[in-house]
């Protein structure tokens, strides 16, 4: 499948997905938030696809929504798209808490990694804070932008970034807007930094060591565990727990966990 505004290949167990428009600074457009959505859903069929590392072209990461959104959006002009996509809701999910625009990531069953390689800003923050990883390159900043331009916390955000940094630093980085560097952000605990020599080949190292010695099952019933576990009661997750753990024992991955652990040898896991 051929794309405009992504680009996606597979190396090993680890697909990437390139946001590609790096004369914009990778500027958000429609089409590359439709585009990123098939190319996840390639993802998720694809066995050989253990993790997807999402990157962006060139110097920056995404710039946040490309300026002719913005314009149209401020003449009071709207689109489909401007609209919650949602609003099909599937029966494992009643409230649509995992069909918004960027809350599917987390029923993705493999990690998402965001590779933020340079600056991020707005929507494409907002999408981040989706991802299970947000690994980034230590001369990279990034802001919400969203009070300087007279619009509110979008997409989700004043949900997830409190439970990501605290309240009150989400609130400084929402009321603000202001410009923050790796460093910080890592001390708030939003991000780990990398050096920027070689940042992605460094991303795609730890991804592939933690895919290949986890099991794909393993990592997938987990996500879901602490993903579904924000709306649950500690009762419901330890239940979950329960259940899950009784079928992981009639696993090939647990089998396999065991035999690579008494015979001293790198694992073999299938996933099943």
């Amino acid at each position: 499948m051929s794309y405009q505004d992504i680009e996606y290949s597979v190396s090993g167990h680890i697909a990437t997905i390139t946001l590609n428009r790096p004369e914009r600074l990778n500027a958000w457009t429609h089409l590359m938030e439709n585009e990123m959505r098939s190319a996840l859903a390639v993802a998720e069929a694809d066995d050989q696809v253990r993790a997807v590392v999402i990157t962006g072209a060139g110097r920056g990461f995404c710039a946040g929504a490309d300026m002719s959104l913005l314009n149209s959006a401020a003449s009071g002009e709207r689109d489909s798209n401007d609209k919650e996509e949602g609003q099909q809701k599937a029966a494992d999910d009643p409230e649509g808490n995992f069909s918004r625009k960027f809350s599917y990531l987390l029923r993705v069953s493999k990690p998402i990694i965001a590779a933020i390689n340079g600056p991020v800003a707005g929507i494409g923050l907002c999408m981040t804070l989706f991802c299970d990883f947000r690994f980034m390159a230590d001369n990279a900043k990034l802001t919400t932008a969203f009070s300087r331009r007279g619009l509110i916390a979008e997409h989700g955000a004043s949900w997830m970034l409190p439970r990501l940094v605290g309240t009150m630093n989400a609130l400084d980085l929402l009321y603000s807007g202001r410009l923050v560097q790796a460093d910080e952000a890592q001390s708030m605990g939003l991000v780990k930094t990398f050096p920027a020599e070689g940042f992605l080949a460094t991303v795609e190292s730890i991804v592939e060591e933690m895919v290949t010695l986890s099991s794909p099952r393993s990592i997938g019933v987990m996500k879901r565990q602490v993903f579904d576990g924000l709306f649950q009661s500690l009762s419901q997750a330890w239940d979950v727990a329960d259940r899950e753990m009784v079928a992981s024992f009639d696993s090939n991955d647990f089998k396999e966990g065991v035999a690579h652990f008494m015979e001293k040898r790198a694992p073999n896991f299938t996933g099943s």
